[in-house]
């Protein structure tokens, strides 16, 4: 027999089947879930000092109560509006209030033709403003334009510029490019309406970009920085004027008796030939109607203007710094897809820093835009501005230098927040009726506290259930099971705290139900895990390595259930409205901390537990009793009437049989080479 050794494996070393799996540092890991929570509640903290953050999340409400408007439609004279407008205009109200972050407000269609809406909590006029805002949008091109100047305000020096009030979005100065980023041709300037020159005066002998004001205005300019006034006893004479010069205000009717935005309601002469045309400024009655308008007075600038598209429309701009006259409308808010904010790129595609309102149309709105700009980029300002009307108040008037198609950036002193909002104007504000405030009621919680008890009781009765049911199951490994869920308590209240500082999340009894589900998620999870350890620990394993092990064979299945669980409550979530959304929207939290708090926690927890003689050692209120589980290993040894194995026969047979899995799977192990050399030694 020969005295030569089998050579050694060549390679790296192969992990197989059956050999301890490495330890990992749960030391580290509870560490980051420390930090985690820390940073948390220091966030709210932080928020409850220098912010709007409570203490306690906002009720939705069915629970707390809050404000309630109901809208009635109004059709033109002698028509009525389908049920399937008003249904869509109920679809675009509940985007727009859920685009500025109202949480858990209702909006329902009563009857076919009532819309109403109810705003937990105590609403702001802004909220408020923001649902009765319910008018259509529509495009029209200016042909007038002039700078207002407010009565108790001095007037601005040069180059000062008239800043918009909190939340609106500036209505001039604002110039429309291709969304490629190419730029404006040579010569092109934006048209600056809403900044006073020093020689503005109550008479609008020219206009914002200094073009000769229509004789048909000159006379009706008085409004412009006081309320409208009665017309002189003797009018002034009349300026001589090509024929197709509008007349002065004293050759039409006197002032309309109803001050705000109108329209007139004569036939122009001559006839027009398209929505640009300057006889559309000699309709009579059009220079009563400017006259009369006060567009420094907040109260004419409420908006809730039913417009006929067909017809010039004398209006201001949301700030009142501007007064307009507008040709007849040529795009409806239904023509546009979408108006999102964006940072503006240049030729080259890259950022140029400054923020945009990028507008998307539809093919026939497409279609429209182009004829529009193409034939109002040769005009003269401001009649190369197009103005976009929601509620009968010009909310963007971008000048035009080129033809565009159907994507457009509007370009302006925009910061993000006046860019977000002109968009979401823009966007939510295409209704397609008009709406009045019927009602505004305050209503009281259709639940209330009683049901809010009912409620938390409930999920501290399932909670109390799960918990006796870990520890008679688990046994004093059951208190894992209570800390985890203490702890995953503790996070959700966080979390929800946060977003309703951050997102004024609301929580409702359907919220609440999806909190109360989660318990049993999270309790699931719990269960493969331990379940999952067990099974080693009946293989022969000690705990240390069937921790490991364990945790091995149940993370993807823990993994697993919570994307299942994750996956529902989005797709519930996106198509659900109302309260079940909030049902969908705690569970999606919920299940998102039941994976940090068994990665994070529950893990490392049992992984140091397992190191404790307690556990460790497997004593039987441990949870981890051998012989209680029915270890093969203990088994073997009732069976042959011996006493119960130590942790060392223990770790001895779990290396035995790694070796045997080692040989079985191939290779040349410890074991076989040791083997070996025996069996040369007797040979010899």
């Amino acid at each position: 027999m020969s005295n030569d050794r089998p050579p050694a494996p060549s390679g790296p070393p192969r992990v197989r089947r059956g050999a301890p799996i490495r330890r990992p540092r749960p030391g580290r890991t509870l560490a980051a879930l420390v930090l985690v929570v820390v940073a948390l509640f220091a966030a709210v903290g932080a928020g409850s000092i220098w912010s709007t953050a409570k203490w306690s999340p906002g009720l939705a409400l069915d629970l707390e109560g809050g404000t309630q408007v109901v809208l009635t439609p109004r059709a033109t004279a002698g028509g009525t509006v389908p049920p399937e407008q008003v249904q869509r205009a109920a679809d675009i109200i509940r985007q727009r209030v859920d685009a500025t972050g109202l949480s858990e407000t209702e909006v329902q269609v009563q009857g076919g033709q009532n819309i109403s809406v109810s705003i937990p909590g105590q609403a702001t006029r802004e909220q408020l403003d923001l649902i009765s805002q319910s008018a259509q949008l529509r495009m029209r091109v200016v042909l007038y334009a002039e700078p207002v100047t407010p009565p108790a305000a001095p007037t601005p020096t040069d180059g000062a510029s008239a800043a918009p009030t909190d939340g609106a979005t500036p209505t001039d100065g604002a110039t429309a490019t291709p969304t490629d980023g190419a730029t404006p041709t040579d010569g092109a300037t934006p048209t600056d309406g809403a900044t006073p020159t020093d020689g503005a005066t109550a008479s609008p002998t020219q206009s914002a970009d200094g073009a000769a004001a229509p004789a048909a205005l000159q006379a009706a300019g008085t409004a412009t920085t006081a309320p409208a006034e009665p017309a002189p006893a003797e009018p002034a004479p009349a300026e001589p004027a090509p024929a197709t010069t509008p007349p002065s205000l004293a050759e039409l009717a006197t002032p309309a008796a109803t001050p705000g935005p109108g329209q007139p309601t004569g036939t122009s002469s001559p006839a027009p030939t398209d929505a640009s045309d300057q006889s559309w400024l000699s309709t009579p009655d059009l220079a009563a109607v400017y006259a009369n308008l006060d567009c420094s007075d907040p109260a004419q600038r409420s908006g809730g203007v039913v417009d006929d598209p067909a017809r010039p429309l004398v209006t201001c701009s949301q700030d009142g710094l501007t007064k307009y006259v507008l040709g007849p409308a040529e795009l409806e808010g239904t023509d546009l897809t979408s108006a999102v904010s964006a940072q503006a790129t240049n030729s080259q595609g890259f950022n140029t820093g400054a923020w945009v309102v990028r507008l998307k149309f539809n093919g026939p709105g497409a279609d429209a835009f182009s004829a529009l700009t193409t034939r109002i980029s040769t005009l003269e300002p401001p009649r190369n501005q197009f103005a976009a009307v929601l509620d009968g108040l010009v909310v963007t008037a971008p000048s035009v230098d080129q033809r565009f198609g159907a994507d457009v950036d509007i370009e302006g002193d925009f910061t993000r927040e006046s860019a977000e909002a002109l968009a979401q104007q823009l966007q939510f504000g295409a209704l397609p009726v008009s709406f009045t405030v019927q009602t505004e009621d305050q209503v009281s919680a259709t639940l209330g506290s009683e049901q809010l008890r009912n409620g938390l009781i409930a999920g501290i009765v399932g909670l109390v259930l799960v918990v006796a049911y870990s520890l008679v199951q688990y046994r004093a490994l059951g208190l894992v099971t209570i800390g985890s869920l203490l702890l995953a308590a503790a996070l959700n209240y966080g979390v929800l705290l946060l977003l309703s500082w951050l997102q004024g999340f609301r929580l409702s009894l359907a919220g609440i139900a999806g909190l109360i589900v989660a318990i049993g998620v999270t309790a699931d999870s719990f269960i493969l895990f331990f379940e999952r350890v067990r099974d080693e620990i009946r293989d022969g394993r000690i705990l240390s390595s069937a921790v490991e092990a364990g945790w091995h064979r149940a993370r993807r299945t823990i993994l697993v259930s919570d994307a299942v669980s994750l996956l529902s409550a989005v797709v519930l979530y996106v198509l659900a409205v109302g309260n079940v959304r909030g049902f969908a929207y705690t569970l999606g939290i919920t299940t998102i901390i039941d994976v940090l708090i068994v990665v994070l926690f529950t893990h490392p927890v049992v992984a140091l537990l397992a190191r404790t003689k307690f556990f460790g050692g497997g004593h039987k209120w441990s949870g981890f009793d051998p012989e209680h589980l029915g270890s093969v290993v203990a088994r073997h040894a009732l069976h042959r009437g011996e006493r119960r194995p130590t942790v060392a026969e223990l770790r001895a047979a779990e290396r035995e049989k790694a070796r045997s899995a080692a040989g079985a799977g191939g290779g040349q192990d410890e074991a076989d080479r040791t083997t070996g050399r025996d069996e040369d030694g007797a040979g010899s």
